[in-house]
């Protein structure tokens, strides 16, 4: 005989109750679907732009989401492309496919559809716009997201090496995967407007000579070969660590690079151990040195000239120097590095002094001569070290600095502690080291340089205001 104490029936009473609840709610949320064509659901974007990519690949995905601002269920009846054959493929709520069919999405909440591309070659090294619609069927009503990609072919250069004279025109852009070789005696040429695009790993090592001629509005750019966002906000464009850098050997001898944009490296330029010369072994005019892990710049004992150039964003700091020549005239160095804790100053003097215990290894090496003029020195952190020169074959003129400090024999007729008023905007992503037009840099320069910085700065605006740094002051 089985027998229930009162109170283990009510326990059981409540237990099926409370199940009978469950189920009836859940019922309610599984069955309770809107069927009105006024309930639609709300996209977080009308149309998808996908961006920049390269043909014949597997691209970047990018996505939007789905929204139910309903209090009841929606049911969307049909998700598809609108194109049969279309390049273009989702992932909608974890299913990946071409078209999906009864999607639910609960009341308030959200689902989101990934989309990613693999565009066909289309010839001529030109971008091409390829555009589709995703259409959703909810209740009987269709409505559209656009999705659109513009392709371009690249020509893919697999452990390349220069070994005679060459040209490269900006008729088409070019991916280089393992590593791009200057042969020494060999002379690389690259016209403006020229894109170089370094796959993950890859570098580049000039043995030889490196000429690049950009133009204002029309640089050469090494960069990396990802595109769109990591994040919603943030772009691959900001993203150092994509490709390793660009690195010069002991026999590279007359480089000379122009309106160029070097950025989203480990490790910057590396310009190692050619031996101080009468003539610059690298010469910088107009340039962009940005995004780097380590450095941006990292030269020793060499000689480099710089004019009009930025350098800026680098994780141990912007430029790195031991020993050699080294000439900047008109310079802006910045660092307002996003990804990690900046771990140096933006300039790093290395072997100024004679050798001691730490500096063993260049004992026979001459010390650091450096003359920095009209530049601009800003940004988180510690702008030099070492701070005082004295006994130092340094001098740094007429520039402007964020420390509170004082001229003396080897800082001549500074400007402390001023904000050059950047245009960069850090917690929104923008770093963008134009000056405003009401900066105290604006017309402070020193005059007798002019020529050496160009009659145009990296963005076109004419060389008129005399103002400290890279650029001219920004006119909306």
């Amino acid at each position: 005989m089985i027998r229930f104490s009162l109170s283990s029936f009510f326990r059981a009473a409540l237990l099926l109750t409370g199940l009978a609840i469950l189920c009836v709610s859940q019922s309610c949320i599984e069955d309770d679907i809107t069927t009105s064509p006024a309930d639609q659901p709300e996209f977080s974007t009308d149309t998808l732009k996908m961006g920049a990519m390269f043909t014949d690949v597997d691209n970047p995905t990018f996505s939007f989401r789905v929204y139910n601002r309903h209090d009841k269920v929606i049911n969307i009846s049909s998700i598809r492309f609108r194109s049969e054959n279309s390049v273009f493929r989702m992932n909608v709520d974890g299913l990946a496919g071409k078209s999906f069919n009864n999607i639910e999405i609960r009341p308030n909440d959200s689902i989101y559809v990934f989309v990613a591309a693999t565009l066909p070659p289309n010839g001529n090294f030109k971008p091409t716009l390829t555009s589709d619609v995703i259409e959703f069927t909810t209740n009987g009503v269709t409505r559209e997201v656009v999705v659109t990609a513009e392709g371009t072919d690249v020509e893919r250069l697999y452990a390349h090496t220069i070994s005679a004279d060459t040209r490269w025109e900006a008729d088409r852009p070019r991916q280089i995967f393992d590593s791009l070789i200057v042969a020494p005696g060999a002379t690389l040429t690259i016209d403006p407007g020229t894109r170089l695009y370094f796959h993950d790993g890859a570098y580049m090592n000039v043995h030889g000579t490196l000429i690049t001629q950009g133009e204002p509005g029309r640089p050469v750019e090494f960069t990396g070969d990802r595109t769109g966002n990591v994040v919603t906000d943030i772009s691959f464009d900001l993203m150092s660590r994509q490709w390793e850098g660009l690195y010069f050997s002991s026999t590279a001898r007359n480089c000379r690079m122009e309106y160029t944009e070097v950025r989203n490296t480990w490790t910057g330029l590396t310009v190692d151990s050619t031996g101080t010369t009468s003539d610059p072994v690298l010469t910088l005019a107009n340039c962009r040195l940005r995004n780097a892990a380590y450095n941006v710049l990292n030269a020793s004992h060499t000689t480099i000239h710089a004019y009009a150039t930025e350098f800026a964003e680098a994780g141990y700091g912007a430029v790195s120097l031991t020993g050699g020549d080294y000439r900047f005239i008109g310079c802006t160095f910045s660092n307002y590095y996003l990804f990690s804790a900046i771990m140096g100053p933006l300039l790093r003097l290395s072997h100024v002094t004679p050798p001691d215990s730490d500096e063993a290894t260049d004992a026979g090496a001459p010390l650091l001569r450096a003359e920095i003029v009209n530049c601009i020195l800003y940004g988180s952190g510690s702008e030099m070290q070492p701070g005082d020169l004295t006994g130092t074959q340094v001098t740094v003129t007429r520039c402007l600095l964020r420390s509170n400090g004082e001229n003396d024999d080897h800082f001549i007729d500074c400007f402390w502690d001023q904000d050059p008023l950047f245009l960069t905007v850090r917690n929104d992503y923008i770093f963008d080291y134009r000056i405003q037009p009401e900066s105290p840099a604006v017309g402070q320069a020193l005059p007798g340089f002019e020529p050496l910085c160009g009659d145009r700065d990296f963005y076109g605006a004419p060389r008129t205001s005399g103002s400290l740094g890279a650029y001219e002051p920004f006119q909306p």
